[in-house]
């Protein structure tokens, strides 16, 4: 039985404690490895998919609602397993692992009324596999490596790479390493012993760089000269980088093109990084990291010892900035000045650590966002103005909480 139509849904607790990440892409919209949730399911299916987010971002990502769809957990990864066992599932039945859901095959108006909470699925069923979910901000770079060489995987089937025709390039493991057309490689050293590196449709990679499996470079991606790209890292479609990465997510048209350290992070899209930004990802005294949750209003143990940097779409840092270990900033955030800043930043802050904190103007943001974007040749659309805006209302009461009015 073939997989129908996919529709990744937002559950409500998921994307809570995503923020800030989504508050401006539905869950499915989040890259990890080199595609985002969504590409993957359609990968793996070969029938198109959609995302169910927020009513706010519908007008950005548009519901395509079928007659015999799967409902799934949008932060939900596929495997062979489970996509075996979702071409299996009757229409009306749901999938569950103990408590938390999973799938559910249903008809347009019984997909409503689950999300509704208004009916329940006729029939659930256990899924006894392993599954893998986006469930935290740091999932995407702990679970990062391994989607790269899944992706590549499903990217590079029956597929021949294109040669490395500069001289000046040294190769480790050619065999593990994919070259998209279009892509520019000069006097860099690639090493693909640890795990594939993928390098995408027209990316630029500069002299002197070293690429380190497993490693995905995006569509138009530029690496600057002599950077330092280690492991289970992604720079996403759009993105310039440079200095030393490791470990971390770039979403797409986000910069960090000068010197400094980023490990262990997640950064979303159109963010910038000034010049010798750095940021910790270990602790001196080598404890659990703890960083600020959304969904608790309180900061939560990651359990993890190496966590950097979690970055919402739009926001930026000033030359020099340093980021303490487990630092979230939201949305559209302005950060300067010297020391280190508070390790939660809400959305639309404008400041540093030696300055009190203002609110970020809405309309000067915009503004800001519009030449950012048409310097690129992309235009801030009114959507995608109508949905910052949305934001700006959302996250007031975070500013108001901690120190802006």
């Amino acid at each position: 039985m073939p997989i129908p139509s996919c529709l990744l849904y937002d559950v409500p607790a998921a994307r809570k404690r995503l923020l800030p990440l989504t508050f401006t892409r539905p869950i499915g919209e989040l890259r990890v490895g080199v595609l985002t949730i969504r590409e993957k399911w359609e990968c793996f299916t070969r029938f198109g998919a959609s995302c169910w987010g927020e009513t706010y971002l519908q007008s950005l990502y548009p519901l395509q609602i079928q007659q015999d769809q799967l409902l799934l957990h949008g932060g939900l990864l596929p495997t062979m397993d489970l996509v075996r066992e979702l071409a299996a599932l009757p229409l009306g039945v749901a999938l569950y692992q103990q408590d938390e859901f999973i799938a559910y095959r249903c008809s347009a108006n019984d997909a409503l009324a689950f999300v509704k909470g208004e009916a329940a699925p006729s029939q659930v069923k256990a899924f006894r596999g392993i599954i893998r979910f986006i469930r935290e901000p740091w999932d995407i770079f702990r679970l990062n490596g391994e989607e790269i060489i899944s992706d590549v995987k499903l990217l590079t089937a029956g597929r021949v790479s294109e040669p490395v025709d500069d001289p000046y390039t040294r190769v480790y493991h050619p065999e593990q390493l994919f070259i998209e057309p279009g892509a520019r490689i000069r006097a860099a050293i690639i090493n693909a012993e640890a795990g594939p590196v993928y390098i995408g449709k027209d990316a630029d990679i500069q002299e002197g760089a070293i690429l380190k499996g497993p490693l995905s470079i995006g569509e138009g991606a530029v690496v600057s000269p002599g950077s330092r790209l280690r492991g289970d890292t992604t720079i996403g479609p759009g993105c310039k980088v440079g200095g030393e990465i490791s470990n971390s997510v770039f979403h797409s048209f986000s910069n960090k093109a000068h010197e400094g350290f980023l490990g262990n992070s997640v950064i979303g899209s159109w963010c910038n990084l000034g010049a010798d930004t750095n940021c910790s990802n270990l602790k001196n005294n080598y404890a659990s990291v703890k960083v600020w949750s959304y969904e608790k209003e309180a900061m939560v143990d990651t359990g993890l010892q190496f966590c950097g940097l979690i970055m919402g779409d739009h926001s930026k840092a000033g030359i020099n900035t340093m980021f303490n270990t487990g630092t979230v900033v939201g949305v559209g955030a302005n950060v300067f000045g010297g020391g280190f800043p508070e390790t939660f930043i809400p959305s639309f802050s404008w400041g540093g650590p030696q300055q009190k904190w203002e609110e970020y103007q809405i309309d000067k943001m915009l503004d800001t966002t519009a030449k950012v974007m048409a310097r690129r040749q992309l235009t801030l659309t009114s959507e995608m103005k109508e949905m910052l805006r949305h934001v700006h209302q959302l996250s007031h009461r975070n500013r108001k909480r901690f120190f802006l009015i």
